[in-house]
């Protein structure tokens, strides 16, 4: 069985890295990544830049985005530009979008990475709690692919991967909330390929699984055993890294997928296929009375 590559837990830069593909495959590329600061964001922002690609890395945090420009270019020589940007805001992201105009000229690729997410039963879940994981998730992925559309896209063409996740592949429990945002993200992500096509844009969704060093499986995964436990009950038995994340990503990304749009590329060593819905999580949860 094929070994994961190398990753740090942290966000950090990897202290050092094989290429797989080839070194200069987005070259002089411009790629501008939501949720770039930190996760899975940074270490794709990371990964394309290994390749060639300069990046523009958005957040609402000004600080994390900063920092995380910092460490990219010095692991990669390339350019980053740090923004703060909130994705339920269309005039921030227009002003964010044209500042990277000013930058570097041109667009050629969106990754959609900011999201929000925590765990709660649906009966606990508040009317603004469900609000603000849609606003992000799935209108500002379309906010901010609607703004690349009108202000570059449409008249150049380009490249969107929009980061979802395998919870709506079957539905489970204390994930109604971003399984829906994700679902619909899906769903956009379909829409757009068709209606988009024309001017040689390309969209696709690509959904990763537990994957090791980020917020999400501190925050969402339950204890280390727990981890653990259903790690080993999927069909590779481990848990997915950042890098490996990054690796597809990058594939939907560059003109090894030029044929490729308006599909799903799961990215969990098959764990949707095997990992069991926790019902005690969900007891546990319901004999509280705690709301979000």
């Amino acid at each position: 069985m094929a070994q994961p590559p190398p990753d740090v837990g942290e966000d950090e830069c990897l202290p050092e890295y094989r290429h797989l593909f080839c070194p200069d495959l987005l070259q002089d590329k411009v790629a501008f990544i939501t949720g770039g600061g930190s996760g899975i964001g940074f270490r794709i922002a990371e990964i394309f830049m290994r390749h060639g690609c300069h990046t523009v890395i958005a957040s609402r945090s000004l600080l994390r985005v900063c920092m995380a420009a910092k460490k990219l270019i010095a692991a990669t020589g390339r350019r980053c530009i740090p923004l703060s940007m909130d994705v339920r805001a269309p005039p921030a992201i227009m002003a964010a979008v044209d500042q990277a105009l000013k930058e570097f000229g041109k667009i050629d690729i969106l990754i959609n990475g900011a999201a929000g997410n925590f765990l709660c039963p649906a009966s606990a879940l508040s009317f603004n709690a469900f609000r603000t994981v849609v606003d992000i998730d799935t209108i500002g992925t379309f906010n901010v692919s609607r703004v690349l559309y009108d202000k570059f896209f449409r008249d150049h063409g380009g490249v969107i991967v929009n980061i979802t996740a395998t919870l709506n592949l079957r539905g489970q429990v204390l994930q109604m909330h971003a399984g829906s945002a994700k679902a619909a993200v899906d769903a956009m992500t379909r829409h757009l390929a068709v209606e988009w096509g024309a001017q040689n844009i390309r969209i696709n969704s690509l959904a990763p699984g537990p994957i090791s060093g980020t917020e999400g499986l501190r925050r969402l995964g339950g204890s280390q055993a727990r981890v653990s436990k259903k790690a080993l009950a999927s069909p590779l038995q481990r848990l997915g890294n950042k890098t490996e994340v990054a690796h597809s990503v990058l594939y939907l990304a560059s003109p090894l997928a030029s044929f490729v749009t308006g599909t799903m590329l799961v990215v969990d060593g098959g764990a949707w296929l095997t990992s069991p819905n926790d019902t005690k999580q969900l007891a546990d949860f319901e004999s509280s009375s705690a709301k979000l």
